[in-house]
């Protein structure tokens, strides 16, 4: 699913990145993703209240063309974000010049920024940049994988997910670019605005503004809002979903087979963000069961993967189950304590919420030292669940974010 081919790549857009000198490495640093006709948009943007210049601009122009996007102007190494009317200045610039070089509309321009915080955006490195990105355009694959290099920060691999469907006779395509290691703790919503993690999901079917959205919150809410890395929700998360057309294929919001191919590269892409986080060592599946809701289960997950006692923990592959215990007691879900059973993959840990006379200490800690591994609670108290997936903590991750401004 993750394999880049040209065949793959929806119809109707086309990529680009070069370096405009953003980031201290000289890498690229800027990409953008042109569609050839205005395409229908849906976005989810960051619950933080502290929001970056750009998804500022992007809500407004969303609102203002109900819903249209023509090109995405992606920067990296600077998150436009805590610059006041300078960082505003900046986005509305860039819409501005990006909308004169391919001949749109500045509200048609929806700008994204990702790296360090409260730095000014040096608008016009971006803008001098705009005729070498026109000149570089293409819709192949390996334009494509400019866009999914370019964008990356503390990243260590590029992230990318594809499916396709035949409806009709006709073949369909998703493809979804993203990046993110550090600062992950997705708390995407439609209405307000989500500098780290930003995801791209592009298809070549013919979808209205408002069905797309129904469709994106859908699948963000299986995905991007059930993964962490650290818990801090980033400044400047956003995920956009658009679709061209170009397939000539209709989609309307009872179409299930297309909502879950949707649905599973919203699901690939957010695994990958997991796994590619900053110093992580393992990826652990969160299996809650049993709690009186689904509400109620991730509140049990965020709070077991938010803890920084956990996590060190399995940083050091230790079974240590009573840990995950407090967390599931301070998590403010409904339990009843001595009903609580906890396994590590197949081996039994807790029973009725004292340890499990079969608990192996070895043989869980053996089963810790994967790089991935599953946990699962049953909470013994209703029907709801749900699936999270998160990461240890590790002294890397201190030491990358000890001196990530200098």
């Amino acid at each position: 699913m993750s394999d880049i081919s040209q065949f793959l790549i929806p119809a109707g857009f086309r990529f680009a990145a070069t370096t405009a000198g953003l980031k201290p490495s000289g890498r690229p640093d800027f990409a953008m993703i042109v569609a050839d006709e205005a395409a229908s948009a849906a976005a989810m943007y960051t619950a933080n209240r502290i929001t970056a210049a750009p998804l500022t601009v992007d809500k407004a122009n969303m609102a203002a063309t109900g819903g249209r996007v023509r090109v995405v102007a992606i920067n990296a190494g600077n998150a436009n974000c805590a610059a006041g009317q300078a960082g505003l200045d900046a986005a509305y610039a860039t819409c501005n010049a990006a909308a004169i070089e391919f001949g749109c509309t500045p509200d048609e321009v929806f700008p994204s920024s990702t790296g360090i915080i409260g730095v000014p955006l040096p608008a016009e490195k971006l803008i001098s940049a705009l005729p070498r990105i026109k000149a570089a355009l293409g819709a192949e694959s390996d334009h494509f994988q400019q866009v999914a290099q370019a964008i990356l920060t503390t990243d260590l691999v590029e992230k990318t997910a594809f499916a396709r469907l035949s409806i009709e006779g006709k073949e369909v395509r998703i493809a979804a670019v993203g990046k993110g290691s550090g600062m992950i703790h997705p708390r995407l919503v439609t209405a307000v605005p989500h500098a780290t993690m930003l995801v791209y999901i592009l298809t070549d079917a013919e979808i209205e503004p408002a069905v797309l959205q129904s469709m994106l919150d859908s699948a963000v809410n299986v995905g991007f809002n059930r993964i962490s890395v650290d818990g801090d929700t980033s400044t400047n998360d956003t995920v956009l979903l658009l679709a061209s057309g170009a397939s000539g294929v209709k989609i309307d919001a009872d179409h299930r087979e297309f909502a879950a191919a949707l649905k599973l590269v919203a699901t690939s892409l957010a695994r990958q963000i997991v796994a590619d986080g900053e110093g992580v060592k393992h990826v652990v599946e969160l299996q809650i069961q049993g709690a009186t809701s689904d509400a109620d289960a991730l509140k049990v997950a965020k709070y077991i993967a938010h803890s920084p006692l956990v996590k060190t923990a399995w940083a050091g592959s230790d079974p240590n189950w009573g840990r995950l215990m407090a967390a599931i007691g301070n998590s403010g879900a409904e339990i009843d304590p001595e009903r609580i059973d906890i396994w590590f993959g197949d081996l039994r840990i807790c029973r009725d919420g004292g340890r499990a006379v079969e608990l192996d200490q070895a043989a869980a800690h053996a089963y810790l030292l994967q790089s991935e591994f599953s946990i699962r609670i049953e909470l013994n108290q209703g029907d709801g669940s749900c699936i999270f997936w998160t990461t240890d903590l590790t002294a890397e991750y201190v030491r990358i974010n000890a001196d990530y401004s200098t």
